[in-house]
């Protein structure tokens, strides 16, 4: 079944930079050579680009998670660790993406080949060569790599069909697709059977082809967000071709031209721009028994009402999706017709409304300060976490100078303001310390 997925959430995580090193050249004759560290390379970023050979968000179901390789760390002899590969991550065009934590824009990605960042990798640690100062020419101070940026980011998609499928629910939208396309739609005998979009490739006898979605049943007032609402009519924003299929048997009792009228009304409320895409109205189900007597009713209708906007000289095309019969005429129609209509585009409304916001700056406090049941103080926060992760505990100047900057942020004094004492605990994720007063 090619479902066509509408909105998928994925996790990207940028790589982290590569982690400074602390070396010293040993050298014959050249007493405790100086300090040959290098710095580590920056990790990867996470992008986004377009590729126009995708057609849905099908490949996010299985696959949530991209992470970016990290820097590679620095190394002796003042050598630099190499800076990571970006990772890319194909998206079909048309993808709006946001950040699903705050529902920012962060952008929107129309042509093909066109990349977005949406995670940026961390800067590489800096080696000890680059800590070298006249007071201390041969410094044991390495930092480590920054974390790479780590988001929720949501993509979304509206369909980019060529051709929508519209009518009332039942009048066969979603067998006209099982049958014309590799789509292969969960069908039921019951009204609004497809509750989302069904996206299928048809391919013509000629040889052409262009993706179809038969968009799902529509009853009067789902403009007004009554039934399944606007975020199905939305779907049809983007298609360039409408095929108004029509129950022609009169089965269920109604009246094929009233609900004729009914779906264009529901389309010009709208979005009025969906009545200036061409329709072809699709007489279905003609191998039903009334099917021949309601279809010359309905084209008498049809012509009664020239005056009416929607009726220039609508293609009806005949058909019986059960027994295939006038399958082929109107699928090389669909296609002449769309040889000549122009894509639509409906982007430029979108983003004048959101701020596109690139910066990642955030307004949480640089630190927290918590106290567990046993009377250890807890750090938390997005810059201390930060600090901490870029120290290399293995070398005491890099743990003082963790400390100064601890420092110089105001720890201390918080800490002392609430309450902590000479020779308390103190923990940041799983270091702990004393804190000395």
């Amino acid at each position: 079944m090619s479902m066509f997925l509408d909105q998928v959430t994925i996790d990207v995580k940028a790589g982290k930079g590569g982690d400074g090193m602390v070396a010293f050249r040993r050298e014959k004759y050249v007493p405790d050579g100086g300090p040959a560290g290098g710095d580590g390379g920056r990790g990867g970023d996470v992008v986004l680009v377009v590729d126009e050979g995708l057609r849905t968000l099908m490949d996010f179901r299985y696959n949530r998670h991209f992470r970016a390789t990290p820097g590679e760390n620095g190394m002796s002899k003042g050598m630099h660790g190499r800076g990571a590969e970006d990772t890319y991550v194909s998206v079909p065009p048309g993808t709006t993406v946001r950040d699903a934590d705050t529902g920012t824009l962060i952008g929107d990605l129309i042509e093909n080949g066109q990349e977005l960042i949406v995670a940026h990798g961390g800067r590489g640690g800096r080696g000890n060569t680059r800590f070298a100062s006249p007071r201390n020419p041969a410094p044991e101070l390495a930092e480590n790599g920054e974390p790479g940026q780590e988001r929720n980011i949501e993509l979304e998609l509206k369909v980019l069909a060529d051709v929508g499928l519209v009518g009332f629910p039942s009048v066969g939208k979603s067998t006209i697709l099982s049958v014309i396309s590799s789509a292969r739609p969960k069908i039921g005998a019951y009204h609004f059977t497809t509750l989302v979009p069904n996206l299928g490739m048809v391919t013509t006898s000629d040889g052409r082809s262009f993706a179809a979605a038969d968009l799902p049943g529509l009853i009067e007032g789902a403009s007004q967000g009554v039934g399944l609402g606007t975020q199905f009519l939305r779907h049809i924003e983007r298609t360039r071709v409408i095929l108004h299929v029509i129950d022609m048997s009169g089965m269920e009792g109604r009246d094929p031209y009233e609900d004729y009228q009914a779906i264009n009304k529901e389309l010009g409320s709208h979005n009025l721009r969906l009545l200036e895409r061409p329709q072809i109205i699709v007489a279905n189900k003609m191998d039903m028994p009334n099917a021949e007597e309601n279809l010359k009713k309905f084209k008498e209708a049809l012509k009664k009402d020239k005056e009416d906007e929607f009726a220039e000289d609508i293609p009806v095309f005949a058909i019986s999706a059960i027994t295939k019969q006038g399958l082929d005429n109107l699928l090389n129609a669909v296609a002449d017709l769309l040889d000549v209509t122009p894509e639509f585009l409906l982007y430029d409304e979108e983003i004048e409304e959101d701020t596109v916001n690139y910066g990642f700056q955030s307004d949480e406090p640089e630190f927290t300060i918590t106290r567990e049941p046993d009377a250890t103080w807890v750090l938390g926060g997005e810059k201390l976490e930060k600090l901490f992760k870029m120290t290399n505990f293995d070398h005491d100047e890099t743990v003082m100078r963790f400390a100064r900057q601890l420092r110089s942020m105001g720890v201390d004094e918080a800490l002392r303001a609430r309450g902590a004492k000479d020779g308390d605990l103190v923990r940041i994720d799983k270091f702990e310390f004393e804190f000395v007063d």
